[in-house]
């Protein structure tokens, strides 16, 4: 394991230079065996506002992000975005990378290729699964994993069979793995539909999604009644709604984000006509509430612009309406940190 990680550092000093000499370093020291010392977990959860590639999938409506289509998405429009999520992503720590990124609104494996070995994300050394969904636009939910801190051992795609009125919606990914520490891990990723048609109108279809989970869920605590679970994605819904209610207080989950906050005046994930909103976020079991060191709105001036109409800010999205701009995303992402 050492001998690998040598070779990344020669690697990555020789390409990228001192920045990243700095994030392997303090990732070199968390595998040396340490008895007494904590060991920590960050994980990172983001929806990355339409994160497709320039070219068309066979079977999805994915034609509005093409070249030659309104938005005019080019392959130069797409590379700056990857770049801009990469950049957004590993701004979440200054002390290394996140172990674990949850990611909604990613199309497919090329999208998760290029990110992952390709952008700035490249020296990170990230590995990952992804939901195939049948999402009529081919969106889809991800987990990246550092192969330092987190070992999977099993993983599959989780589908919602459509209630009365729903269109197809994405997967739930579910992932287990090992961590540095010898516990096993469970991380469910979710993108529930959104409150289209108004929030009672939509309200089954995320009841729907709720269901699956959480019997997903029942079925890891019947092996193991203090496992390790983290349930990480964008519910659209806050941590108030009846759904979100309904999956905590019935199936021994805790929202651990509830109260998260960020740096300059943000109140919540995501920012519709002037309101703060808190739709993203993570839950755990009891054996990861009691890990928590800190959770927190990750909200540095970069990833914010003025909002003109409502006063304050909002997220520095790619897209204001069809109006393109070189922005990140038009949600903020999730911080959590554990000592383990």
């Amino acid at each position: 394991m050492i001998t690998s990680i040598g070779g990344l550092w020669r690697r990555v000093i020789g390409s990228a230079g001192r920045t990243c000499m700095v994030i392997i370093i303090s990732h070199f020291s968390f595998l040396i065996p340490r008895s007494s010392a904590a060991q920590t977990l960050t994980l990172v959860e983001l929806n990355c506002e339409n994160l497709f590639d320039y070219r068309h999938d066979d079977g999805k409506d994915d034609t509005e992000y093409l070249p030659e289509a309104t938005r005019r998405w080019t392959k130069r429009r797409y590379w700056r975005k990857l770049n801009n999520i990469a950049q957004e992503l590993l701004s979440t720590r200054d002390d290394g990378i996140p172990d674990l990124i949850a990611l909604c609104e990613v199309e497919n494996d090329t999208v998760m290729h290029d990110l992952t070995e390709r952008s700035l994300l490249r020296n990170a050394n990230y590995g990952y699964m992804m939901t195939s969904s049948p999402d009529r636009r081919g969106v889809d939910v991800a987990l990246l994993y550092s192969h330092y801190t987190f070992m999977p051992i099993r993983h599959h795609s989780i589908t919602i069979e459509p209630v009365k009125g729903m269109r197809p919606t994405r997967d739930i990914l579910y992932v287990a793995g090992q961590l540095v520490c010898g516990d096993t891990l469970h991380v469910f990723v979710v993108h529930a539909p959104s409150r289209y048609g108004g929030e009672r109108y939509s309200r089954p279809f995320r009841e729907a999604v709720a269901s699956r989970l959480c019997d997903a869920v029942d079925s890891v605590y019947a092996v193991s009644s203090d496992a390790r679970i983290l349930v990480a994605g964008d519910f659209n819904e806050d941590a108030d709604g009846k759904v979100m209610q309904s999956i905590c207080q019935q199936h021994r989950l805790r929202n651990l984000t509830k109260d998260a906050c960020g740096m300059n005046g943000v109140k919540g994930t995501y920012r519709y006509k002037g309101k703060w909103e808190s739709i993203d976020h993570i839950l755990g079991s009891r054996s990861m509430h009691i890990a928590v060191d800190s959770v927190y709105i990750h909200a540095p001036q970069f990833l914010l612009e003025a909002e003109e109409n409502y006063g304050g800010y909002h997220p520095r999205r790619t897209y204001n309406g069809m109006r393109y701009q070189p922005g990140y995303s038009d949600h903020l992402p999730l911080v959590a940190r554990f000592r383990l």
